[in-house]
C-alpha cells in the first residue's frame, strides 16, 4: 500500500484594496478532453516546481503534490484580477493567448471528478476549504465559481480566537481526510484573515504486493561516508524495468491495483543531479516506451517522509512575483479586506509499506524458473514518481536522500 497525505493552505491577510469586476470563466468552453489537455502544463509546472526545490537542499528528503498545488494555485485565481491573475495562470504554465481560462478551470473539474470517480480500487479524498474571518463577507461572484470548478467549502472562523480556529480547521480537514490527515496546524503563528486549504488524501493498494515476512533491516547509503539501517521490502518476480541507455540510471515500474502508477528511479552514485535535470514529459515518455519484463529480486525501503515547504518564493522565482510583493490583488476574493499573501505552505507525506490486497492472488507471467533474477536494490538515493494512467497527473514527487 502506497498512502500519501498531502496539504496546501495559503495564509492571506490585510494590504491595499482593489476594485473588483469578477469574471465568470464558464465561457468559450473547449470541445477536448479538458483533463487530458491540462496533463502536459501540470507535468511541466510539476518538474520546474520540483527542481527548484531539490536545488537548495542536496542532502534532504522532498515531497511533494505537484497536482495540488497546481489546483489550488488555479482556484486562487478566480479571486486575483489584473497582474496577479496573469501571474498565476502563467506561473501555472498556461499560454492565455491559446488556453482560455474556461479551458484551465473546466480542466481542472474534470480532473477533480475523475480522480473521485473513475477508480474505485483507489481511495481519495481531494477537496478545497477556505477559511473565512466572520467579519467579512466572501464575494457570490466568487464563491459561486470555486463552488462550481472546484467544490470550495467556505467557511466562517473567528480568528480572534486563535486556538479555536485551529480547532476547527484541524477537525475539518481530519474529517474530510478519513482522520488520515491530524494537526495540520500544530500553531497559527501570524496574523491571518483568510486561509484557504486544498487537501488531498490517497492510497493505492499494490496489484502485487510485497510480502511482509521477506522484508529484513538493510543498509541504505546515504553517501560515502553515512550509512543507516532500514527495514527493507523484497519482492521476487517479473517487474517492469529500465536500464536507461541515456541516463545514468535504472527505474521501475510498480502498478496499483486500477489506475494509479510508480516509477522508482535509482540514478548512479553522484548522479542525482543529473537526473533529475533530465527530468521532463519527453523523458517520461521514453522510460514508458522503453520499459520491458524483467524477472527480478527487487528491494525497496519500506519508509515514512513527509515535506513542509512554505513555497512564496519559490513560487515568486517562477513568474507569480505578486505572491511576495504588495501588489498582489486579491479583490476577487471579498471587498471587505485587503487582502495578500503571507504564507503559501505545502505539505506532504509519503509512508510505502508492503501491504496489498488479503486475498489477492494476481496472475503473472514468470520467466523460465532456471533464470537468475536480476537484483535491484533501492540502497541509495533515489526518486520516485506517482501517476495516474487516465489523466496523466503527477500525484507525488519525492526524492529520497534518507528514508530513517
Amino acid at each position: 500500500m502506497l498512502l500519501p497525505l498531502c496539504t496546501y493552505f495559503l495564509w492571506l491577510s490585510t494590504s491595499d484594496l482593489w476594485t473588483v469586476q469578477a469574471k465568470d470563466p464558464d465561457t468559450d468552453v473547449s470541445t477536448r478532453s479538458p483533463q487530458r489537455d491540462l496533463a502536459p502544463n501540470n507535468v511541466d509546472f510539476a518538474f520546474t516546481l520540483y527542481r527548484h526545490l531539490v536545488a537548495p537542499a542536496p542532502d534532504k528528503n522532498v515531497f511533494i503534490s505537484p497536482v495540488s498545488i497546481s489546483m489550488a494555485l488555479a482556484m486562487l485565481s478566480l479571486g486575483a484580477r489584473g497582474l496577479t491573475r496573469v501571474q498565476l495562470l502563467q506561473g501555472l504554465g498556461f499560454n492565455l493567448t491559446k488556453t482560455s481560462e474556461a479551458e484551465i478551470h473546466q480542466g481542472f473539474q474534470h480532473l477533480r471528478h475523475l480522480r473521485g470517480e473513475s477508480d474505485a480500487t483507489l481511495e481519495m479524498a481531494m477537496g478545497n476549504a477556505l477559511f473565512l474571518d466572520r467579519s467579512l463577507d466572501l464575494l457570490e461572484s466568487f464563491s459561486a465559481v470555486a463552488k462550481h470548478y472546484y467544490d470550495l467549502e467556505a467557511l466562517a472562523t473567528d480568528f480572534e480566537d486563535w486556538a479555536g480556529a485551529r480547532r476547527q480547521i484541524n477537525e475539518h480537514i481530519k474529517n474530510k481526510t478519513y482522520g488520515k490527515i491530524v494537526n495540520l496546524l500544530p500553531t497559527l503563528d501570524s496574523p491571518a484573515s483568510l486561509i484557504l486549504v486544498n487537501y488531498i488524501f490517497f492510497k493505492g493498494t499494490w496489484a502485487h504486493p510485497f510480502d511482509p515476512e521477506s522484508t529484513r533491516e538493510e543498509n541504505f547509503y546515504v553517501n560515502k561516508s553515512t550509512v543507516v539501517k532500514v527495514p527493507m521490502m523484497s519482492q521476487l518476480g517479473t517487474v517492469k524495468y529500465l536500464k536507461d541507455s541515456e541516463l545514468p540510471c535504472q527505474l521501475v515500474q510498480l502498478d496499483y491495483l486500477g489506475n494509479g502508477t510508480v516509477f522508482f528511479i535509482l540514478p548512479d552514485e553522484g548522479e542525482m543531479d543529473t537526473v533529475i535535470a533530465a527530468l521532463s514529459r519527453d523523458t517520461i515518455q521514453r522510460w514508458s516506451e522503453s520499459l520491458t519484463i524483467s524477472y527480478m529480486d527487487l528491494h525497496i525501503p519500506k519508509l515514512s517522509i513527509s515535506g513542509v515547504y512554505d513555497l512564496r518564493a519559490i513560487l515568486a522565482d517562477m513568474g507569480i512575483a505578486d505572491l511576495v510583493n504588495n501588489r498582489a490583488d486579491f479583490s476577487g476574493i471579498t471587498q471587505e479586506a485587503q487582502l495578500k499573501v503571507s504564507k503559501v505552505v505545502h505539505k506532504a507525506v509519503l509512508h510505502l509499506d508492503e501491504k496489498g490486497p488479503k486475498a489477492a492472488a494476481p496472475s503473472r507471467v514468470m520467466l523460465k524458473a532456471a533464470s537468475e533474477p536480476l537484483a535491484v536494490h533501492f540502497n541509495q538515493p533515489f526518486i520516485v514518481m506517482i501517476f495516474d494512467h487516465f489523466t496523466w497527473s503527477s500525484l507525488f514527487l519525492g526524492r529520497v536522500m534518507n528514508p530513517t
